[in-house]
């Protein structure tokens, strides 16, 4: 399982309309190869910052998968024009679970 964690800076006062967005985007999600769910999070210490973790079985299904279907284009088209700068992104896998 790859983690997708996706660092998104939201312009000042569009918090509320990236939020509606993401909602509007979890059946782009839910019907992605792959994808075995997503979770939005947002900064106590600064608002207009959050996190995407996206669950995907392999690297591919989001990076080739995702990315090239239509539905990364609404996704972008529902949340994209919010963004302050692009979305700092990387993914990881767990090497040691604790408990």
């Amino acid at each position: 399982m790859i983690l997708e964690i996706a660092q998104i800076d939201v312009k000042s006062g569009m918090e509320a309309e990236f939020e509606a967005g993401v909602a509007k985007a979890v059946p782009l999600f839910q019907r992605a190869k792959g994808c075995a769910g997503m979770e939005l999070q947002r900064s106590i210490e600064r608002p207009n910052r959050y996190r995407l973790f996206v669950r995907w079985e392999t690297l591919e299904n989001h990076t080739v998968d995702f990315r090239g279907s239509a539905d990364f284009q609404s996704w972008r088209s529902l949340v994209g024009h919010c963004f302050e700068a692009p979305p700092d992104v990387e993914h990881t896998q767990v090497v040691q679970r604790g408990f």
